[in-house]
């Protein structure tokens, strides 16, 4: 069964409109196709390829650059996000690039040589550079359909040294005995909001209802041209969970498959609380206010365990 996602275009001159399918789009499904975002299909065919060539070096030569500070590689089977898991974790194999605005923090990114992947880092700044004015666009939509000031994200210093990560992934697909396994298990994301971009191959199935049992998935069809933009938990608690942050799964097909996934969120330091156009003295609000870097570093503690803190946090 296939997800009827709406699609928003970003670029549209109705803004007002364009805000309210956001809205319809974040209660209902959590989950949505976004198009006219500024990425271009010639800078995303270049990532993917050097996506490929770097995932198809000898594993030492990745773990050269293995994962310091939530950059750099990460081998399979190193992430449990279904943190009552008892399997021995995803089979998957990632690569992070953190915030490259800040002068302060990016230097704390790997770059693999040029000798060994020409043009890496340009393609992957470049994009990042699109991805990051995409998101702050979005917001805006975002803010609007909550019936807030289009800049109210940065307003309340959620923007002012974003937490903003890229990280390509690769699942080698193979299936064993022919069972289907989760390439990435039942999760949803921990931040603001994530942008995704796929190669095509399908996989990515969502379940909107957290708390059904048993969950019903459906699939996430490609469209070609559009992000899937989908909302993370800290934006759920700002709403007081009018907005949906969904679970999602990427299930083996047989097929190999890469992705980018581009997160979105909050400046270490800013406070989440519920906005004041999402609560009510009949729906008050639901969850404390907590600061985003404490929240986050807790859920990354959970998916990886052995590293404490987040290094766009504040101690930086």
């Amino acid at each position: 069964m296939a997800a009827s996602l709406p699609i928003i275009d970003l670029s549209s001159p109705h803004r007002l409109s364009a805000a309210d399918s956001v809205r319809q789009a974040c209660v209902e499904y959590g989950f949505f196709y976004l198009v006219n975002h500024g990425v271009d299909t010639q800078c995303l065919r270049k990532v993917f390829n050097q996506s490929a060539h770097f995932f198809s070096l000898p594993l030492q030569q990745k773990m050269d650059l293995a994962r310091k500070e939530y950059r750099g590689y990460t081998p399979l089977y190193s992430e449990t996000l279904h943190v009552t898991s008892l399997s021995k974790g995803d089979p998957k194999e990632s690569y992070y690039i953190g915030p490259v605005e800040d002068p302060s923090i990016a230097h704390l990114n790997q770059w693999p040589s040029e000798e060994l992947l020409p043009n890496w880092k340009p393609s992957m700044e470049s994009l990042y550079w699109k991805l990051l004015a995409a998101g702050k666009n979005l917001l805006s939509l975002i803010a609007m359909s909550l019936n807030l000031d289009e800049d109210y994200f940065e307003k309340i210093g959620a923007l002012n040294k974003p937490a903003a990560f890229l990280r390509l992934l690769h699942y080698p697909g193979e299936l064993v005995s022919g069972e289907q396994i989760c390439g990435a298990s039942p999760h949803s994301d921990y931040g603001m909001v994530t942008l995704l971009m796929t190669d095509g191959v399908p996989g990515l199935q969502i379940s909107k209802d957290k708390l059904r049992e048993p969950q019903v998935w459906e699939d996430v069809p490609h469209v070609e041209g559009a992000l899937i933009v989908n909302i993370g938990d800290l934006m759920e608690r700002w709403t007081n969970c009018l907005y949906r942050s969904t679970l999602h799964r990427v299930m083996s097909t047989g097929k190999e498959r890469y992705s980018v996934a581009f997160f979105f969120d909050p400046s270490s330091d800013c406070m989440v609380e519920c906005f004041e156009s999402c609560c009510s003295e009949s729906s008050p609000p639901r969850f404390p206010p907590i600061r985003s870097g404490d929240y986050l570093n807790e859920r990354f503690r959970l998916t990886y365990g052995s590293e404490r803190e987040l290094p766009c946090s504040t101690s930086t």
